[in-house]
């Protein structure tokens, strides 16, 4: 019963997350849903930019606590490891359910691209920033990245085992094509406001903190194999550096 639970658990929150996801595509793009980064209660601009920040600042402290090796170690005395990844990823997507949520928006335009062609590319440039988020989440096994894979083995009695280090497409050209994907997504939008543009700077910012916290972790776990990783391919920019095998 235990383990049926459990994977249950798993499965619920892996729609909360799906959803979620799909939502945000619709909160940034200001598309389709209800309430997006451009759209409900406007206060005056001081109080929405703290109100912002700290949503934002919820989010960022909860995505890299939950995500250290240490915090696991002690959470996993109180969380059956089995769903340890699950719940992290339901934590994370509620904290963006309250960020869609509560956000204010702040109207002031920073630019606003009126040319059909430039509008296409720049939402062109949006849908791919999604989709490779999308699609490095599978090169990497989508469903050991959100959890399913633990509480599925768990549910069959099988022990799980880390896929270790690996570096299939993408993950050549950058080392980081998941947070490529957001920022890429984040930033291209033919009207820029200044809400849309706090959240821009704000969340590239995270990106590129957790980022270093993240290499330093992946560094102490697998050694010289991803210090050499690290000379021969790019954090997010896909250019060629002098330390890659010929």
């Amino acid at each position: 019963m235990g383990r049926i639970l459990a994977f249950l658990y798993g499965v619920i929150s892996y729609v909360v997350f799906f959803v979620t996801f799909l939502y945000a595509i619709g909160f940034v793009g200001n598309i389709v849903v209800p309430k997006s980064i451009d759209s409900g209660l406007v206060g005056p601009f001081t109080e929405s930019l703290l109100i912002d920040a700290v949503l934002l600042g919820i989010f960022a402290i909860q995505h890299s606590v939950m995500a250290r090796p240490g915090f696991k170690n002690w959470w996993t005395r109180v969380v059956p490891k089995p769903i340890e990844r699950s719940t992290y990823v339901l934590f994370a997507s509620l904290a963006l359910v309250l960020l869609f949520w509560q956000w204010r928006p702040i109207l002031t335009i920073v630019w606003n691209v009126e040319n059909p062609a430039g509008r296409l590319v720049l939402q062109g440039l949006f849908l791919l920033g999604w989709l490779t988020v999308l699609f490095s989440t599978f090169l990497i096994n989508h469903f050991d990245l959100f959890g399913l894979r633990q509480v599925y083995l768990h549910q069959r009695g099988r022990e799980y085992k880390d896929l270790g280090f690996r570096t299939p497409f993408l993950y050549r050209l950058v080392r980081h094509p998941i947070m490529l994907g957001f920022i890429i997504a984040f930033w291209a939008t033919p009207r820029m406001t200044v809400g849309h543009l706090v959240f821009a700077v704000a969340t590239t910012a995270y990106i590129l903190i957790a980022i270093q916290i993240e290499e330093r972790d992946l560094t102490n776990i697998h050694g010289e194999s991803y210090q050499q990783y690290k000379r021969e391919v790019s954090m997010l920019i896909p250019v060629p550096k002098s330390g890659k095998r010929v």
